[in-house]
């Protein structure tokens, strides 16, 4: 059994760590609380911004949007939303793994990929394993501006439309709840018809445009696209947050459990110490 001082360097070293975890989890409640609110006020405007366009892209169909048209898959763009720290569970993992997963299902399919990647996690999983990174995005922070987001994507959004890549991909971690974070692998481009399922098929939608449809639906369906990569990376940031409280209160708790146990056994060498001294001290008092 190890000695009383060696367990009490333990039991010292273990609470240091809990204190850490402790502070991390409580900095990590925090911050998840204004990622969850900035991730559900950008909700509303997503579902809104969607029926708008399934009306709009309906009521005219003579014009097909470049972001509507669809073509034989030869070569694809997927997006990755990772993390740039760690200790947030297995959040990363299990949107790489997922993203991976249907990366080589494309590639036995003789499908070319292009990814962006953003948070270190991401990019640096990709660079290690020979991924085609063509754009980036590290170091986030709190709250990332739109247009820093949109840009790093915008070169996959230009190949889109000239024509160099025939679909265009999004990988993140979708919110469901504090404890459950869902990773997902969405199609962006060209819109998949199920974006709609909420339009009234017997419904025959008619408008006035001005100056005209093909420039509305640009622009509608440009910010459209552009409001679901960035809620996805806000979606994700609620989950990384969500993930790093869980993952610290439990590494908290697993510490405090530990604490215990060396405590437990500090007691134990120290009351047979104290044994031993005493019977030491009865055997010197009978021999004399």
């Amino acid at each position: 059994m190890p000695g009383s001082k060696e367990i009490r360097g333990k039991i010292k070293s273990v609470q240091n760590t809990r204190k850490i975890t402790k502070a991390m989890e409580m900095v990590a409640a925090s911050k998840m609380r204004r990622a969850q609110d900035r991730m559900r006020a950008g909700r509303p405007y997503v579902r809104k911004v969607r029926a708008i366009c399934a009306h709009l892209s309906h009521a005219t169909p003579e014009y097909v949007h470049p972001f509507m048209a669809k073509r034989e898959l030869k070569r694809i763009g997927v997006v990755v939303v990772t993390t740039d720290k760690g200790l947030c569970g297995g959040l990363n993992t299990n949107i790489l793994r997922q993203a991976v997963q249907t990366m080589r299902e494309w590639s036995a399919s003789g499908i070319e990929i292009d990814v962006t990647a953003f948070g270190n996690k991401g990019i640096g999983f990709f660079n290690r394993n020979g991924g085609r990174v063509v754009s980036s995005l590290a170091h986030l922070g709190d709250a990332p501006l739109h247009e820093t987001v949109i840009e790093t994507v915008r070169i996959q959004l230009d190949h889109y439309v000239t024509g160099k890549i025939d679909a265009l991909f999004i990988a993140s971690n979708e919110f469901v709840n504090t404890m459950k974070q869902e990773p997902v692998v969405r199609q962006l481009l060209p819109l998949p018809d199920d974006h709609f399922d909420d339009l009234d098929p017997n419904h025959n939608w008619d408008y006035l445009y001005e100056p005209n449809a093909e420039q509305v639906l640009t622009e509608l369906i440009n910010r459209y696209v552009e409001s679901l990569i960035y809620q996805s990376v806000a979606e994700n940031m609620a989950c990384e947050q969500s993930a790093r409280m869980v993952a610290m209160k439990a590494a908290s708790d697993n510490a405090k459990q530990l604490i215990d146990e060396l405590q437990l056994s500090y007691n134990k060498a120290r009351q047979a110490a104290i044994t031993k001294e005493l019977s030491e001290i009865v055997g010197g008092a009978a021999a004399v």
